[in-house]
């Protein structure tokens, strides 16, 4: 049994096979392997006896599912009306001009990768975006260069 093998088993002998069990499977997949791979939503239909059209299915319903491999730090800017009225598309602008790539792109150091994504709840707060699980605020072009420029000087 492969890695992949046994955490997939691992997860459905703690969660069950339920379909109420599907997503925090396929949420501790991630977290053990950043992305569902097409062979980690076969094993998981197999190992719940479900179609793997319906783990597919729910796996790409979820924006915060990745089904591509993404960088070590995903970067989500909300796109709300209420974070584009202030001033989301400069947020963006900042980040694709810092790392040198386009949103729905990847680093080629694999470090970063750039989405958007529909409301993180903090549009009081606006405008807003979440690197991995780190929720970032208010955020200016010049604090978002910052912010980032922290993460590239990490290992």
């Amino acid at each position: 049994m492969d890695f992949q093998e046994k955490l997939v088993h691992d997860l459905v002998a703690k969660h069950g096979t339920d379909r109420e069990s599907l997503l925090p499977i396929l949420q501790g997949v991630i977290d053990q392997e950043r992305y569902l791979s097409e062979e980690a939503i076969l094993k998981i239909a197999k190992e719940m006896s479900i179609p793997a059209a319906d783990v597919y299915g729910t796996a790409t319903f979820y924006s915060f599912l990745d089904t591509d491999l993404r960088g070590k730090y995903v970067i989500r800017v909300c796109k709300t009306i209420t974070c584009a009225m202030k001033g989301k598309n400069q947020i963006i602008q900042a980040i694709e001009n810092f790392l040198k790539i386009k949103v729905g792109e990847t680093t080629v150091d694999k470090k970063f990768t750039i989405l958007q994504t529909n409301c993180l709840g903090w549009c009081h707060k606006a405008p807003a975006m979440l690197v991995n699980d780190d929720v970032y605020t208010e955020l200016t072009e010049e604090s978002v260069v910052d912010i980032l420029r922290e993460y590239r000087e990490e290992n």
